[in-house]
């Protein structure tokens, strides 16, 4: 299992980075990102703990890591230059909190975002067709998620990805231990938005692409 968005306690989690590791590794997980909410008044805190953290364990786990953070409600028109600024800090994976259905994201989000130098856009809701088509043309990968709540949206998010040939991705979200999930579950939530085998394929292959652009 592959998975580019998981919060410490950093932000909101239940677990330190050392745990998250741990807990991934027993489980069988392949790489992870963490992925701590960010936004102007603690993207210069989190970024670089993770990336200390991240070049210290490294050596003594198998899981590829990834310092990542995900900007959350942050004002649209500051999300490019927010993105730039992770970059600069050390984020390899950059993840903005999209207009998901159970939490109030200012409008306007989704389409910054897809403007923006970011890798992923998580949870997007009720995305727009035009907005996909940017996503396919900007190589801006869409979330599929396996959280409660923002899950919501899947199927119209799937819907819309496929028609438009943009690249999906399955992440957790992961906020406690109980939120990891292993491949077999992962392939369930796709199923339920309504992708069929060769679908499930493309979006793991689609992880597989993320990882091996971020370490070569």
């Amino acid at each position: 299992m592959i998975d580019f968005h998981i919060h410490s306690v950093f932000s909101d989690g239940e677990l330190i980075p050392a745990e998250i590791i741990r807990r991934a590794e027993a489980i069988g997980y392949r790489a992870l990102a963490i992925t701590d909410h960010a936004d102007q008044s603690n993207i210069d805190w989190i970024i670089p703990r993770i990336v200390k953290i991240f070049r210290e364990v490294q050596p003594f786990t198998s899981l590829i890591l990834l310092p990542g953070v995900e900007l959350t409600h942050v004002p649209p028109r500051m999300i490019p230059d927010m993105a730039k600024e992770a970059r600069k800090l050390g984020a390899r994976i950059i993840v903005v909190h999209g207009e998901t259905l159970v939490e109030p994201v200012k409008e306007g989000t989704n389409k910054m975002a897809l403007q923006s130098d970011i890798d992923i856009l998580a949870h997007p809701g009720l995305i727009t067709e035009d907005e996909v088509v940017e996503a396919n043309e900007r190589g801006i990968y869409l979330e599929i998620t396996s959280r409660k709540g923002h899950s919501l949206s899947n199927g119209h998010v799937a819907k819309l990805a496929l028609k438009c040939s943009a690249k999906l991705v399955i992440d957790t979200d992961s906020h406690s231990p109980d939120d990891f999930i292993l491949k077999d579950f992962a392939i369930k939530v796709l199923k339920g938005a309504g992708l069929i085998e060769k679908e499930l394929y493309n979006v793991f292959e689609n992880m597989e692409e993320i990882l091996r652009r971020k370490i070569s």
